[in-house]
């Protein structure tokens, strides 16, 4: 069974933020930080919740793909 940071390919979105302990973060950056190997690496900061809020420039882009 696949799991892991690409997810867990089961066609259900509730369980995609599946932890190695088995529990389920509702966030990116909490969930990316249950990955990290040692504690030298800096804890992810809170990310955008609107993408295109975060990058005005590539709102366009995104709409006419």
């Amino acid at each position: 069974q696949v799991r892991g940071l690409c997810g867990t390919y089961n066609w259900n979105q509730q369980d995609e933020f599946t932890t190695p302990a088995g529990d389920v973060e509702t966030g990116v950056a909490a969930f990316a930080d249950k990955y990290r190997a040692s504690g030298d690496c800096p804890a992810l900061g809170a990310f955008p919740l609107d993408p295109c809020g975060a990058f005005a420039g590539r709102r366009e882009l995104a709409e006419a793909a």
